[in-house]
């Protein structure tokens, strides 16, 4: 395990250094523990999107994608495994939801940002604190598509273990030319159904917390926070001349932390080793 470990952090170094000629931003961040983070933040003004990264201290690969135009949030995350518990290398999930535009500042203003004092040490200016996302809709990546394009590339390895909402689903379908039943064919319930007599009986999946065997199905909770990212432009007044009227100018960003607390199906307890 500690050779994995070892391997996969030096495979994620290299990864860093390859994306650092395309990389917007490199970003030294302080979490709540401490520990210091390196995000990478980069925009695609043609795709509108905007994509962060970062290795959290457990190994754990989180990957933020923001598809302006398709309203669209993507939270990835690789979690290594405990192969001393039994648990394979590492597993991926995809959080798949419907984003404000207001929540994050544009492609194209973070294409524009010139990075000062690169070294320094970043704490958020605004704490957003924690939303939960009850996840109770697998959708199926190879139809994703209809959601946004840019799912079926991130989430590859989450064949199996991407999730979205019917809330959001809600919000996609208002979207003008979206298709109301190619888009509700990308998904599917993951609560689970019997036959009896006919008659359709589903039944409640305990959380994983409150399963003792590490064989059965449970609701999974984990909780992922993007430390340090643009929400915000900040505006000042200038100076007016004469009789001229003081004009407002940007005059840089607002920074805001945020975690969300996913919950979402897992086939096994075992695969949930965290949700104690």
């Amino acid at each position: 395990m500690g050779l994995f470990k070892a391997l996969f952090s030096t495979i994620l170094v290299f990864h860093y250094l390859l994306n650092i000629c395309t990389t917007h931003l490199l970003i030294n961040v302080k979490n709540q523990g401490g520990d210091i983070l390196l995000e990478t933040i980069s925009s695609n003004v043609t795709d509108d999107t905007i994509t962060l990264e970062f290795q959290r201290s457990d190994g754990t690969l989180v990957t933020q994608l923001i598809d302006f135009r398709n309203e669209v949030q993507v939270i990835k995350a690789l979690v290594l495994g405990e192969e001393e518990r039994g648990q394979n290398q590492f597993q991926v999930m995809c959080f798949v939801n419907h984003f404000y535009k207001s929540d994050f500042i544009s492609s194209d203003a973070i294409s524009k940002l010139r990075q000062k004092n690169p070294g320094t040490i970043r704490v958020a200016e605004e704490d957003k604190g924690h939303s939960n996302y009850t996840m109770n809709l697998f959708l199926d990546v190879l139809q994703s598509k209809v959601i946004s394009k840019h799912v079926g590339i991130l989430c590859a390895d989450a064949q199996d273990s991407t999730y979205t909402r019917n809330e959001d689903l809600k919000q996609w379908i208002q979207r003008p030319g979206t298709s109301e039943v190619a888009l509700t064919s990308a998904v599917r319930s993951f609560t689970s159904t019997r036959s009896d007599s006919n008659d359709v009986k589903s039944y409640l999946i305990s959380k994983c917390a409150d399963t003792s065997n590490l064989w059965a199905p449970c609701t999974c909770s984990l909780e992922l926070c993007i430390g340090w990212y643009p929400c915000g432009l900040k505006f000042c007044k200038g100076k007016g001349e004469g009789k001229k009227a003081s004009s407002m100018y940007r005059c840089g960003i607002k920074t805001c932390k945020k975690c969300f607390i996913f919950s979402y199906y897992s086939k096994l307890k075992q695969n949930c080793l965290w949700d104690e």
